[in-house]
């Protein structure tokens, strides 16, 4: 099973990396270091997955793919 695609990228308004899922609507997380932000938002995903569930909430399939990889398989 794919597993959904996190983006990390460094903010100088924040000072520090952003990681977000494009797939799952606002899931992002913050950290100081781009691992620290990739543990973020692996457990954000996880908490954004538990109340989708719990409030019944469709769950997205894993679909972004970033241009790079599309280019690359066409």
């Amino acid at each position: 099973m794919r597993d959904y695609h996190i983006n990390i990228f460094y903010s100088e308004d924040d000072d520090g990396y952003i990681a977000d899922i494009p797939d799952l609507e606002a899931c992002s997380a913050f950290g100081e270091t781009p691992d620290e932000a990739l543990h973020e938002v692996q457990q954000a995903k996880k908490l954004w997955l538990e109340a989708a569930r719990a409030a019944g909430k469709p769950i997205p399939s894993p679909e972004y793919k970033p241009v790079i990889y599309q280019a690359a398989s066409a």
